[in-house]
């Protein structure tokens, strides 16, 4: 039986892009996820929605000039949509330009049905996505509908999303007036949106514990076995602990945290603990009527 490449795929459809080799695929996805079977049986009856912001971007640029093609990976978008929806709460779906949203469609787990019926209950708005600017004024003013905002992984998420005013918008209502902001693996660097234009000193996530993809890995192992085409621009954890957040994982574990309202995961492999711990902190919340 021959190897599997190292190599990272041609993506042909851009000039110098690829997608993971096929050996770190066969390391990083599988058919199925951990999802365990749980559902809740007493949803949510309120009229309070989820917002996710989603990255409407395929491709990101390496050091190295190359393109990565990536976009949201799709276990930690829609296994934690999963067990939000089934706990009662609907979804609103945006991206920066309203452009649809990209999904690392090599990562979709094929025998996982929660996960291919969720894709399949909202594939409509992720193909016509709102614009998030369009909604701004509606998503943080006195009557939102939303609890909270929900932000996927995948590398894509570092494209625009950070340096988003948009964003940085959104994540100061959900601190402001005590909504839930929910995101994992490379999704915290959606964080750093809040620190644009601000003294670092001013940072709402100063001294909030959270879950990450480890740096290490971006800047290690990932290349070595050609899951990227080369080095990251920036590193995720490394520029939100200049800002003061404390990040408590090394490893990728499925390890998730809450802090506060801030409930973070560390990797695909946090998809279902934090579907979980999102969809139950939510449905025991007093003031979500």
């Amino acid at each position: 039986m021959s190897e599997l490449s190292k190599a990272p795929t041609p993506d042909t459809a851009e000039d110098n892009a690829f997608f993971p080799s096929a050996y770190s695929l066969s390391q990083y996805t599988s058919s199925k996820t951990d999802y365990d079977g749980t559902t809740y049986p007493n949803p949510y009856k309120g009229g309070k929605k989820i917002l996710m912001i989603a990255t409407d971007e395929r491709y990101i640029l390496m050091q190295n000039e190359k393109f990565f093609s990536t976009g949201n990976h799709p276990v930690e978008m829609l296994l934690p949509m999963f067990h939000l929806d089934n706990a009662g709460f609907e979804f609103d779906i945006a991206t920066l330009s309203g452009n649809p949203v990209k999904l690392e469609m090599w990562a979709m787990p094929k025998e996982e049905q929660v996960v291919l019926d969720t894709y399949a209950k909202y594939a409509e708005q992720l193909k016509n996505p709102l614009k998030l600017e369009d909604i701004l004024e509606q998503a943080i003013g006195e009557n939102s509908p939303y609890a909270g905002v929900f932000i996927p992984g995948g590398h894509g998420v570092l494209a625009k999303i950070p340096e988003s005013k948009t964003v940085k918008d959104v994540l100061k209502w959900a601190l402001s007036q005590d909504k839930y902001v929910i995101t994992l693996c490379h999704g915290p660097a959606s964080l750093l949106a809040a620190a644009v234009d601000e003294a670092p000193e001013d940072y709402i996530f100063k001294d909030y514990e959270l879950c990450v993809f480890p740096d290490s890995l971006d800047s290690g192992p990932n290349i070595e076995i050609g899951y990227m085409p080369g080095k990251l621009q920036w590193l995720v954890g490394e520029n939100l602990e200049k800002l003061g957040v404390k990040i408590l994982n090394k490893g990728i574990t499925g390890q998730v945290h809450k802090d506060r309202k801030l409930l973070t995961g560390d990797s695909p492999l946090a998809s279902h603990n934090l579907g979980k711990l999102a969809a139950e902190t939510l449905l025991a919340d007093p003031d979500l009527v």
